[in-house]
């Protein structure tokens, strides 16, 4: 077969193209640290890249609820410490008002400092996170506790069970509860309790304080117990994170293992190209002739 001059250029135009096209590639991968640039690039790793990416993605999602968990769980820890604290003061206050040396003016100042504690005991329990009650299981756009007539009033739902559990998914098909009991913490008792210590302080009856003061010992309790329960969950949601967390680990990794390249060799590659690519033009100078002088030197 005859090979002419045509041919030649044809040849060599369409193999500078072609190196072309692979110095374009290496200098795309440096530049976005990608193996691809696009899905046709290599269809199975842009298959297995969506994959990746939505598991990597669903895990992000987990450690954003996992965030959300503690901020109810912390809030709801402080707030059932700020109330024991508020109740551990009553019962103190509840025992110096039994004593039969006070006079009934000592009474009503007792009185009034258990009042002021009735109030701080419904702003607790009235405590908001991002603009929502977390004391209200998941009716959290409403107050729990009301004030009426100078008496604390809880909401009646309080006690329903349909929305008294607030969960958040924490890993696929698994939900952990967020909030506290409100049927089992800030609930009418514990303010009919307190609520009785002040009536019966201020009207000067300190026989009645006896049995207050056992179902005060009772509110107590069921506060104690409230708080051992949130602790526990508190200590599986760490379990948790740690578990995401390394699964958000790994998933980086297989995602990075997948998608990125590998700098080192792309360069390596790109020289190698470059080199070929100006022998390329040098053999490709000599042999096509530009003009009929050439050769007739």
């Amino acid at each position: 077969m005859r090979v002419t001059q045509s041919m030649l250029s044809s040849n060599s135009l369409r193999n500078l193209s072609e190196s072309y096209r692979k110095m374009g590639k290496y200098q795309d991968q440096l530049a976005t640290g990608k193996k691809i640039a696009r899905p046709s690039d290599d269809p199975v790793v842009a298959m297995k890249g969506m994959f990746y990416r939505s598991n990597l993605t669903e895990v992000e999602q987990y450690k954003r609820n996992l965030s959300e968990l503690y901020l109810w769980m912390e809030n709801s820890e402080a707030g059932i410490d700020q109330a024991n604290k508020g109740l551990q003061r009553v019962r103190e206050l509840v025992i110096q008002g039994k004593n039969g040396s006070l006079s009934p003016s000592d009474r009503e100042a007792v009185a009034r400092e258990i009042e002021q504690i009735k109030n701080d005991l419904v702003q607790v329990a009235n405590t908001q996170v991002s603009g929502r009650y977390i004391f209200h299981g998941t009716d959290t756009d409403h107050p729990p506790v009301k004030m009426v007539d100078g008496k604390p009033v809880v909401e009646a739902n309080v006690n329903d069970p349909a929305i008294n559990t607030y969960k958040v998914e924490i890993s696929r098909g698994v939900s952990l509860q967020a909030n506290v009991n409100p049927a089992k913490l800030f609930n009418q008792e514990l303010f009919d309790v307190v609520q009785g210590i002040q009536k019966a302080l201020e009207d000067d009856k300190p026989a009645d304080l006896d049995g207050l003061l056992s179902s005060l010992d009772g509110v107590m309790d069921n506060l104690a117990a409230e708080r051992s329960e949130l602790g526990a969950r508190y200590n599986r949601l760490e379990m948790v994170d740690d578990r995401i967390s390394q699964q958000e680990v790994m998933a980086s990794r297989i995602l990075s293992d997948n998608e990125d390249a590998d700098i080192e060799r792309v360069i390596t590659d790109l020289k190698t190209q470059e080199s070929v690519h100006r022998a390329a033009l040098g053999v490709g100078a000599r042999i096509i002739q530009p003009t009929l002088l050439d050769f007739l030197r």
